[in-house]
């Protein structure tokens, strides 16, 4: 082979050539190690439709802006009340999402719990049982009914604000929790009473629902456990989420979570993070079309999550139909995780996603719940900023008349019309 035909082949072997990315070829490598499928915490890297691809519009003449600094603006957030006597009343529409006692330190939960109430918003437990210091140190506690009942104990209920009947997350829609071993000390393995030294894989269905006839039953069973004082709440992952909007309203619960694939998680399969479901974006559009058109949107609570990270974010979503948002990666942020994708591993070295003393002591609890309670603060006035520049005085009055698309792909999915024209492409196509 001549020199120059070397030099070329060499050359090429450097180069990112076409779909054979280095990532793809690191990943064909361990495949063929190891004969099995890839594990990778937090959630997917694709660069998916988002809500960057959308602007608030500013009034000025046809509408007058609100002053910043000097006129007041409403961020209470009221969740649950289409039967609860009770309902969810936070201080923000931004929430903590589901992470488990497991996937997550001890120091970790017990931050988030007290972050909460410095800004009087709530958490969610995740899946495993209710940390007893979580509980007393949270504003507001939202605690999960899982598939697999692990940890989970009826004493939870009595200690609930609200409940979430868990059926899918964004990040593994269809899939089960899954824990690994690194994870499940001795500790981990008592409050969720499971063998130590072993990988969990959580079952992905509830045993006592089968359909939408036995999630009628479910809810009504646990009204009547509640005595109908708390909002019930179910929690789905993306797919196929004009349906299952539907069914779950149809079923009578107060309110809806729909987890988009940005969300994150503790363990998955890498092929589920970057190919089962759909991003966060669409999935609001089309959770809010299918409460519309069963003419419940202003009874039935929408929360959205998966990939939410400041308050123009939330401003969107918020114009797009959603009531709250839920926030999980951005917390764990905020406290110091550098998304290096290793949750899984259970080394964290922030000690955030790790069981591990000697790196669990590396984290302050003190410190860091400051920290996410900062993080949602400053995110709650980004809300308000935008919120004020489009004219309003509540967070919860921003409406899709007050976005445009930057992209015909962002246009097309959500049926906001293109910046610069007032016509919606995705009505010719039935955007949702």
């Amino acid at each position: 082979m001549a020199k120059e035909d070397k030099d070329e082949t060499r050359e090429i072997g450097r180069e990112v050539r076409g779909v054979w990315t280095k990532e793809v070829v690191r990943e064909i490598k361990q495949k063929a190690e190891t004969g099995r499928h890839l594990i990778r915490g937090c959630g997917t890297t694709r660069r998916l439709p988002h809500f960057d691809d959308l602007v608030i519009m500013a009034s000025q003449l046809s509408r007058m802006a609100i002053d910043t600094y000097r006129e007041d603006c409403n961020t209470k957030t009221v969740l649950g009340k289409r039967v609860a006597k009770e309902p969810l009343v936070i201080e923000t529409p931004i929430m903590i999402s589901g992470m488990s006692y497991g996937a997550l330190s001890k120091e970790a939960k017990i931050a988030m719990a007290k972050a909460t109430s410095i800004v009087g918003t709530s958490i969610n437990n995740g899946e495993g049982g209710l940390l007893p210091e979580e509980r007393a140190n949270s504003y507001k506690e939202v605690v999960q009914i899982l598939p697999s009942r692990i940890g989970f104990s009826l004493r939870n209920i009595e200690a609930a604000d609200a409940l979430e009947i868990i059926c899918g997350i964004g990040a593994k829609p269809g899939l089960s929790g899954h824990l690994m071993k690194e994870k499940i000390t001795e500790e981990i393995a008592k409050f969720r009473q499971l063998p130590p030294g072993i990988d969990l894989h959580s079952h992905p269905r509830h045993g006592d629902i089968y359909g939408a006839d036995d999630l009628i039953l479910k809810i009504e069973e646990l009204r009547e456990i509640t005595e109908d004082r708390i909002p019930i709440f179910i929690k789905i992952a993306a797919g196929r989420v004009n349906e299952d909007v539907k069914i779950a309203a149809k079923a009578g619960v107060d309110g809806i979570v729909v987890d988009g694939m940005e969300g994150g998680t503790g363990a998955a399969p890498l092929i589920a993070l970057n190919h089962l479901g759909i991003p966060t974006l669409p999935a609001l559009v089309q959770a809010t079309r299918a409460l519309e058109e069963m003419g419940l949107k202003d009874q039935v609570s929408l929360i959205v999550s998966g990939g939410i990270k400041d308050g123009a974010d939330v401003a969107k979503a918020l114009a797009l139909g959603a009531d709250a948002v839920a926030i999980g990666t951005g917390a764990m942020v905020a406290m110091g995780c550098t998304v290096c994708l290793q949750c899984h591993k259970g080394a964290c070295p922030h000690g955030i996603g790790t069981q591990r003393e000697d790196l669990r002591a590396k984290l302050d609890a003190e410190e860091a719940a400051i920290r996410v309670a900062n993080y949602i603060k400053a995110m709650t006035y980004e809300l308000v900023i935008l919120t004020k520049a489009a004219g309003k005085t509540d967070v919860h009055s921003l409406e899709r008349e007050d976005v445009r698309a930057l992209t015909l792909e962002a246009s097309l999915t959500t049926g906001i019309p293109l910046v610069g024209t007032n016509f919606v492409f995705g009505d010719r196509f039935g955007y949702i």
